[in-house]
């Protein structure tokens, strides 16, 4: 089963340290690494063959055409069938527009994706991947994001980013840290559960009505709270963050309610708490 595990944290955290020690760039003062089952120490070749790295500025010859890069790239993982290697990242990553095109004149997206083609090209089993979004428009990261989240179920994938929506969408597994310390290991999902935010409920009523709603609803036994977010809007914490929208809309249903609205959480609420010390 694919693992898609994210490396989050602010600027200064370890995160692209820990990338080069993963790939071999830099030697662990402590502790091994093991990449498909080779100590990358010992075994580093064997280690190497088995995955594909972006650096965060990742290098690459301008001169060359995208494709005369990624046939260098093939030639030098000894591909059997390199042709056929290159037809398949470039169609993944959409550059057959810039085939021909030297990587110099190549916008700082199209240089990112022939980054990500590079690291693709011998279908590596470990991908590690530092920014793999950084410099692209919206719709491009979607796609790389897309193309990431469809990648072959045997595969595992590190990758570092600093948007959090990011690794909600595509990760099964988040890591935070901080000053290169692990503050928390855990999946998306369970972090947005943490966040300050989770299962609030937003209630905007007709402003002759603020105050009845919020003493109605102030005295049951599963608000923990109820705060005054504007004049006519209320927002519900919940006792245990645990979901009351359906409580709330059969009390409110003979009063003047204009919006009632869910909060799930957000992944980076719960990040700036983690990373300033308040949750870690």
């Amino acid at each position: 089963q694919m693992c898609i595990r994210d490396c989050l944290g602010p600027n200064g955290a370890g995160k692209t340290t820990a990338m080069k020690m993963i790939t071999g760039f830099l030697r662990p003062d402590a502790g091994q690494v093991t990449v498909a089952g080779q100590d990358m120490a010992k075994r580093s070749l064997e280690a190497r063959r088995r995955l594909g790295y972006l650096p965060e500025n990742a290098p690459a010859y301008g001169e060359m055409t995208v494709a005369d890069f990624l046939r260098f790239v093939a030639d030098a993982r000894e591909l059997e069938q390199p042709e056929r290697a290159i037809d398949r990242v470039v169609e993944m990553t959409e550059l057959g527009r810039v085939r021909g095109q030297t990587i110099e004149t190549l916008s700082k997206g199209f240089k990112r994706r022939v980054g990500l083609a590079q690291a693709l090209i011998h279908d590596p089993e470990v991908l590690i991947l530092d920014e793999p979004t950084d410099g692209l428009d919206p719709n491009q990261k979607a796609m790389i994001q897309e193309l990431i989240g469809s990648l072959s179920p045997d595969k595992s994938i590190v990758l570092s980013t600093h948007i959090l929506d990011e690794a909600e969408r595509i990760c099964n597994r988040a890591i935070i840290l901080s000053q290169g310390r692990i503050l928390v290991d855990s999946t998306p999902q369970e972090l947005i559960a943490r966040a300050p935010n989770h299962n609030v409920i937003r209630i905007t009523v007709d402003l002759s009505e603020i105050d009845a709603v919020a003493s109605l609803l102030g005295a049951e036994p599963w608000v923990d709270r109820i705060e005054r977010y504007s004049d006519d809007t209320l927002d519900l914490y919940p006792v245990g963050g645990e979901n009351r929208l359906e409580a709330v809309m059969e009390r409110l249903a003979d009063r003047k309610v204009h919006g009632i609205r869910l909060q799930e959480g957000r992944l980076d609420d719960l990040f700036r708490d983690i990373t300033r010390g308040v949750a870690a």
